[in-house]
């Protein structure tokens, strides 16, 4: 897709990497001129239906589907008994098991909601209507609801996760104060706006995909490998995306099925996943439960933190979902222990969602440090300032940079911390009860290699072209700006094309490492295009530069000039038609010294290469640190929160219009995650009661207050090519400990386990 929009035309620095533009692809979407994966115009499309399994676990008897068939506009029905001759695809990494079959339908049921058939007609309602005639028949088994299901025995113990230094229980046991308890966070889900789904069509042995996709070339490789064809057979295409949090990495079993679909129908089909299907077709966010232990002496200074988790994960996959992941990292202690478990339950394999595993561990380790403040008769500021780490105790590596003292001081006095009560309960407005919190959080760094293509037009406009894609975060502007910045344009002569699997490569929009990748190559590829430039106009025939000297040329404004005398000032379209090019293409890439060419579609097609935190000599990480006031009513319990002030240190930030949205959507998300969201499971059968965004509560426009957010960051070379480090995740870390404590401040009641509803409250 490449982003034409008609801009008001400003010099290259009223756009540069670190200005306020406003999104470029802002227009389109508000005007409705984006066009989204479903909405692609393709010819002739079948429309598939799931169809779901109504029990929580068991097998599959029967499946009746003569009604179906024989139902108007069907074309065909698909069950666990088709062939369809799949074989299972590498993991994220790219690890693949040598030839395993593949089976998107069972006849295994592992929870409710399980597709277990599907119908594609000619239209949708006839799809959905035939596919409510399938008959099925069960043999049930027991059902293990959730973590906390009595029958639940089936325990994991992940090893290979522990952290540990020093002597944590020792040091517990001997502390002066000590804090101990357990916290939970309830399982939750996306409920991205643009619901999931594709359209897929063949034209021999070409497949094409549209479909919403946080990363084209993984999504590319693993469709290539169900259907055992070459990756360059392959595209997804992926212009917009409506959200995906970490939904939309991968491709789904509900893929499969709709490209085997089109195959055997030789036609194109789309599968839109239903908003109720939407809670089981792909994982939420994993319950979690932590039990924690914090020993201090007498004058707040950690002396042992010990913390014990689990999370829920289904039957047939495992995923972690960390409880330790911000843990280590936020706090100085010599003495440190961790483990973790996996429960399986019957339920669909959890995912990847806003700030994975960070999440929940912050607000384990943030709420128990509210608590040791309140057994020391601390300020909870102080004891965090007072417990600050001047270097990362589980890696024993320097921070690159870590600006959260600044974060906490800078906050704190946006806030007015000072004018903070410090006893419960004594800060009231009549009736209503007032809670200040802290939550403090943290998200690591990671980094991998990109390219990008530039290409300067004979008209004179500049195109960028990438396979990233941008779903809502900024990447079409920083993009823009990033290119217009190094190659010395206004923003308004560069349009970017995005969101194309057979583009130059990118990495995963994923674990905030997008934004720098995808800019070190573009800057990277807008410098070579800038120099080439400058050595056609020195060398080329035709050129009227040719006599001046290679230090007198400058680009400015997109035109080339020379600093001799009345010389020459030539926009690009002009001086390309004086050296007789037609355009200038230069590709450039951020891949390691000595990569083959043959090894470079790794980088963009699995995560193998994808570099940690602590991958060099320096331990790198965003912080944040949230100022959060909430308004109890005394009498009903109800909690508003009032206001919020968070500073981040994110490092150089490209676009600040668009990392400060990122942070506030973070939050908002936090303010949901605390009082709002929670997957509400039927113990019977384990179906999700509430599937629907009527009964899935999520923050709207009255749940939010205002938000302030503060960058405090400085650039920061270690994390990326210009300085930045990650931002859409971090935002939401810390949000929901700070409510939590700032809902204990006003009411005195410690609630460790989310939403916090009014049941607990009252």
């Amino acid at each position: 897709m490449t982003l034409m929009e008609p801009r008001k035309h400003g010099s290259a620095s009223d756009s540069a990497v670190g200005s306020r533009l406003s999104r470029l692809d802002g227009r389109l979407k508000i005007t409705g001129g984006a066009t989204y994966a479903l909405e692609q115009p393709v010819e002739n499309v079948a429309h598939a239906v799931l169809v779901p399994a109504t029990i929580g676990a068991g097998r599959v008897v029967s499946i009746d589907t003569s009604a179906a068939e024989a139902s108007p506009g069907v074309r065909l029905v698909i069950t666990p008994q088709t062939e369809m001759g799949l074989l299972v695809s590498g993991d994220w990494g790219g690890n693949r098991p040598e030839i395993v079959p593949y089976h998107p339908l069972s006849l295994d049921v592992t929870y409710n909601g399980q597709a277990i058939a599907a119908v594609i007609a000619e239209t949708i309602e006839q799809a959905a209507e035939a596919a409510r005639l399938v008959k099925v028949e069960y043999e049930e088994g027991a059902v293990v609801v959730d973590l906390f299901d009595p029958k639940a025995n089936n325990r994991k113990s992940l090893d290979q996760m522990a952290v540990k230094w020093g002597d944590a229980e020792a040091a517990f046991a001997g502390a002066a104060v000590q804090v101990e308890a357990e916290y939970r966070t309830p399982r939750e889900y996306h409920v991205p706006i643009e619901p999931h789904g594709l359209i897929a069509e063949w034209s021999g042995d070409q497949l094409t995909v549209w479909e919403p996709s946080q990363w084209t070339h993984g999504m590319a490789r693993m469709y290539s490998e169900w259907f055992d064809l070459p990756l360059e057979n392959v595209r997804v295409i992926s212009p917009f995306i409506g959200g995906g949090f970490g939904s939309k990495g991968a491709p789904y079993f509900y893929g499969a099925v709709a490209i085997f679909a089109a195959k055997v129908l030789q036609r194109p089909v789309k599968l839109a996943v239903t908003r109720s299907q939407g809670f089981t077709a792909y994982g939420g966010r994993a319950s979690t439960q932590q039990t924690l232990k914090l020993g201090a002496s007498e004058d707040g200074k950690l002396q042992a933190i010990i913390v014990d988790g689990a999370n829920e994960t289904s039957t047939y996959a495992d995923f972690t979902e960390q409880t330790e992941a911000a843990t280590p990292l936020m706090y100085a202690v010599e003495n440190f222990r961790s483990s973790h478990t996996l429960v399986k339950t019957n339920t669909v394999t959890p995912g990847a969602l806003r700030a994975p595993g960070k999440n929940p561990s912050a607000f384990g380790i943030e709420s128990a440090m509210d608590e040791l403040a309140y057994k020391l008769g601390m300020d909870p500021l102080e004891l965090r300032l007072k417990n600050y780490a001047d270097h990362d105790y589980q890696s024993g590596k320097p921070w690159s940079s870590r600006r959260l003292r600044e974060a906490l001081e800078t906050g704190a006095e946006r806030f007015g911390w000072s004018r903070r009560s410090h006893a419960p309960r004594s800060m009231k407005e009549g009736r209503t009860l007032i809670g200040w919190g802290i939550g403090c959080g943290t998200f690591p760094n990671l980094r991998n290699s990109a390219e990008a293509l530039i290409r300067i037009l004979p008209n004179g406009r500049v195109e960028v072209e990438s396979g990233s894609i941008d779903m809502g975060q900024g990447t079409y502007t920083i993009v823009a700006q990033t290119a217009a910045d190094a190659l010395g344009v206004p923003v308004d002569l560069v349009d970017v094309k995005l969101g194309d699997s057979l583009w130059a490569g990118a990495p995963v929009a994923g674990g905030s490492m997008l934004a720098s990748s995808i800019t070190g190559a573009v800057h990277k590829a807008a410098v070579a295009a800038r120099e080439e430039l400058i050595a056609l106009a020195l060398t080329e025939e035709g050129s009227p530069f040719r006599e001046t000297g290679a230090n007198t040329l400058s680009i400015e404004n997109g035109r080339i000039t020379t600093s001799i005398g009345d010389g020459p000032a030539l926009d690009f379209a002009t001086f390309l038609r004086q050296v007789r090019r037609e355009s200038l293409e230069v590709r450039r890439d951020t891949l390691p010294e000595g990569t083959k060419p043959a090894d470079a579609n790794k980088f963009w097609t699995t995560m193998a290469n994808v570099q940690g935190p602590t991958a060099t000599d320096f331990s790198v990480h965003s912080w944040g640190a949230h100022f959060v006031e909430v308004k109890v009513d005394e009498d009903f319990g109800t909690v508003r929160v009032s206001r919020i002030v968070s500073a981040f240190d994110c490092g150089l930030i490209y676009n600040p219009k668009l990392a400060e949205s990122q942070w506030r959507g973070g939050i908002i998300m936090g303010i949901g995650q605390a009082l709002l969201e929670e997957g509400l499971i039927d113990p019977r059968n384990g179906r999700v009661i509430n599937n629907n965004l009527g009964d899935y509560l999520v923050p709207t426009n009255a749940d939010v207050p205002h938000i302030e957010v503060i960058s405090v960051g400085e650039p920061d070379l270690e994390a990326s090519v210009l300085g930045g480090k990650g931002v859409g995740e971090v935002g939401i870390v810390g949000v929901a400990p700070a409510i939590a404590n700032a809902v204990f401040h006003a009411t005195g009641k410690r609630i460790r386990d989310l939403p916090l509803t009014l049941d607990k409250i009252l």
